[in-house]
């Protein structure tokens, strides 16, 4: 895969280091727009195995470390910041779905039911080479689906790029009836978190 990298613009400004975020995901870009950063995107080359590890948590937190080590070797002097989200109901893990039956399939085992939302972040530090990563987890309930808005839901294309087939920041909004935790998180960064972990590497929002 090529290197693609985007310049988003915030209000804060850096002296030295410049952050990379390693991602793709708009949503993620959106939440950390919204802490005004400044940092450009360089979106990683990771390959995700779902099946490495078991436990939702450690699985997360080892996803976004492949992912900061991986864009990390393009960057001599940056904070790299990398992030997996994926949604456990009952212990059984979803990521993003691989085709519409798929999709289908989560949306019915989500229906009526709260799930767990588990974002791991990582920050890593290329000329130190230093690293933290956190996990962070939200609870959501979901109102019970009948299988039309299932399927018309499924018809908007939202599902099929988001852990658990929804996106609360879109149309899945609809289909929530209540999250417990940090909403951002649910979208894929958990910003108030991230905020005071960028503070142990000097980054300062307010």
């Amino acid at each position: 895969m090529g290197m693609v990298i985007r310049i988003c613009r915030g209000s804060i400004r850096l002296k030295m280091k410049i952050i990379v975020l390693a991602s793709s995901s708009p949503r993620r870009k959106e939440i950390l727009e919204k802490a005004g950063l400044r940092f450009i995107v360089d979106e990683s080359d990771y390959e995700e195995d779902m099946s490495c590890i078991t436990e939702p948590r450690k699985l997360v937190l080892k996803h976004s470390t492949g992912k900061a080590k991986a864009v990390a070797l393009r960057h001599r002097n940056a904070l790299i910041i990398s992030a997996d989200t994926i949604v456990v109901l009952n212990n059984r893990i979803f990521g993003k779905p691989r085709s519409i039956r798929e999709a289908r399939g989560m949306l019915r085992a989500l229906s009526g039911k709260a799930h767990t939302v588990i974002t791991g972040y990582t920050i890593l530090d290329t000329a130190a080479g230093r690293i933290l990563s956190r996990a962070v987890e939200s609870r959501v309930f979901f109102k019970k689906l009948s299988d039309g808005e299932i399927a018309s839901y499924i018809e908007s294309g939202e599902p099929l790029d988001k852990a658990g087939a929804y996106g609360v920041q879109g149309l899945g909004a609809v289909i929530v009836k209540k999250i417990e935790g940090d909403f951002f998180n649910v979208m894929g960064l958990p910003l108030n978190s991230l905020v005071q972990s960028l503070a142990k590497f000097g980054i300062t929002v307010l």
